[in-house]
């Protein structure tokens, strides 16, 4: 009797890490799913982040007709933040890929076919080509008793594309079975003409980054003299082309969209920074970030503030967030993240120092969790290393409030006696729901941030 297809997939954020929990998609009536033997399972699109409604297949580690054992990652999924490798929670077979690399489909959307025999490889490829049946003609579905929640998924048709051949064993690759580099490095070796089976990976557990490759193609371009003696050009963009968002650049247009609907303010704060600049310089060799230090600072306020790291999601109430969790803005190939510093207040900066590096780390190789990038109640989004002097920052969804920090400048300023002398200050512009927080409360929460950064000693116990 047919059953009810069962998803078979799992996501983890890298086969060397301990399996993340079953991901289910949520459940539509209206849906019909194929009707195959009970033993052949759907792989449907997991849902690997709660913003998360489509997933590109990045690449497939397993091809067709290879055996599965469960808890073995297949296949990896490049969702609106990061690439998670998937593992199967079944053994059994790969009978037939449905979406190639390359390829886009909905959350919940069938990606593949998992046979449990040999035997009924050749049946589910049968099954993967034949159309979804009407809804007029299509049965009920049935409840399976594998899963508390039947959630069938009719099938994504997906261009051919050319398979990959990857022939060379290689530092970021499981025995040689594949080469783990992110969307974007894979992306610029093909425009630079780059083999990444030559490139050695920086980035966590090996993993090649556009940095890798640049390198590399940096090497060869100076081994390799351009026609009449000249330095081999870089590609260039080509102007005037059209370009489709990125899963990510999608995702954070979505975001700034919905932004649109909360009514926010502003207010600026000039501080000075010459005591916080003089510890940065005092710790700096001890592996404290600048980032760190104002993160601290920032969390330090708001435990006297819980106003301002306070949050409104349906318009009718607000949450006072239990912890201050400062979400960090951060620019990655082909778009923006939030890596999160989870409570900052309570965590010493040196350790804090440390989670940011790694954060960055996982960020740039497209590694992090999602409790890693979407649990900040308070955003920080830092201008200043480029000398930008003072910008406003949209305000993220969900969230209170959002701090543009802009570039510590001399500055020429009078003194309390009445000389002039020169200081180093900063701009600050909160951009705040004022459905929740007001004037005042920005007002006294930046004077309490200015005396924590012109006094920093709090910073260091």
């Amino acid at each position: 009797m047919a059953h009810l297809l069962n998803t078979s997939f799992v996501a983890a954020s890298s086969p060397s890490l301990r399996r993340r929990p079953f991901l289910r998609p949520p459940f539509h009536p209206s849906r019909r799913s194929l009707q195959v033997q009970a033993k052949i399972r759907e792989i449907f699109m997991p849902a690997l982040s709660s913003t998360m409604t489509e997933g590109k297949i990045v690449s497939w580690i397993k091809t067709e007709g290879d055996k599965l054992a469960k808890g073995e990652s297949v296949v990896v999924v490049e969702s609106d933040k990061a690439d998670m490798d998937v593992e199967t929670f079944y053994d059994g077979y790969l009978a037939a890929i449905m979406v190639d690399e390359g390829g886009v489909a909905p959350v919940g959307s069938a990606i593949a076919l998992l046979a449990e025999t040999e035997d009924e490889i050749s049946e589910a490829k049968s099954k993967a080509a034949i159309s979804p049946a009407s809804p007029a003609s299509a049965p009920p579905p049935e409840k399976s008793p594998a899963i508390a929640v039947a959630a069938p998924a009719a099938p994504v048709a997906a261009a051919k594309a050319a398979p990959v051949v990857v022939a060379s064993t290689h530092p970021a690759s499981e025995e040689g079975k594949r080469i783990v580099a992110s969307p974007y490095a894979k992306k610029l070796a093909k425009e630079l003409n780059v083999e990444l089976a030559t490139v050695v990976g920086t980035g966590p557990l090996g993993r090649i980054v556009a940095k890798d490759v640049e390198a590399a193609a940096s090497a060869a371009a100076s081994s390799v003299p351009a026609p009449g003696g000249g330095v081999k050009p870089a590609p260039s963009l080509e102007l005037g082309t059209t370009v489709p968002f990125t899963t990510m650049q999608g995702a954070v247009s979505r975001n700034m969209v919905e932004s649109l609907a909360v009514p926010t303010f502003r207010v600026g704060y000039t501080i000075t920074t010459d005591a916080l600049d003089a510890l940065y310089k005092k710790i700096k060799s001890k592996g404290v970030t600048m980032t760190a230090l104002l993160a601290k600072a920032t969390a330090l306020a708001l435990t006297k503030h819980p106003v301002v790291n306070s949050s409104c999601r349906d318009g009718k109430s607000f949450t006072y967030n239990s912890s201050i969790n400062i979400a960090v803005a951060v620019a990655i190939d082909g778009g923006l993240i939030t890596p999160v510093l989870q409570d900052a207040d309570k965590v010493d900066i040196y350790s804090l120092s440390r989670k940011w590096k790694e954060l960055v780390d996982k960020a740039r190789a497209k590694q992090l969790q999602p409790q890693e990038y979407n649990t900040g109640t308070f955003t920080l989004s830092n201008l200043g290393m480029f000398g930008v002097d003072r910008f406003d920052a949209i305000l993220p969804p969900g969230t209170g409030a959002i701090m543009a920090v802009g570039a510590s400048i001399p500055t020429v300023v009078g003194t309390k006696d009445g000389r002039i002398g020169k200081k180093n200050q900063m701009q600050v512009n909160v951009t705040a729901d004022h459905r929740v927080i007001y004037g005042a409360d920005l007002a006294t929460f930046l004077q309490t941030l200015a005396k924590i950064i012109e006094d920093p000693k709090d910073l260091t116990l």
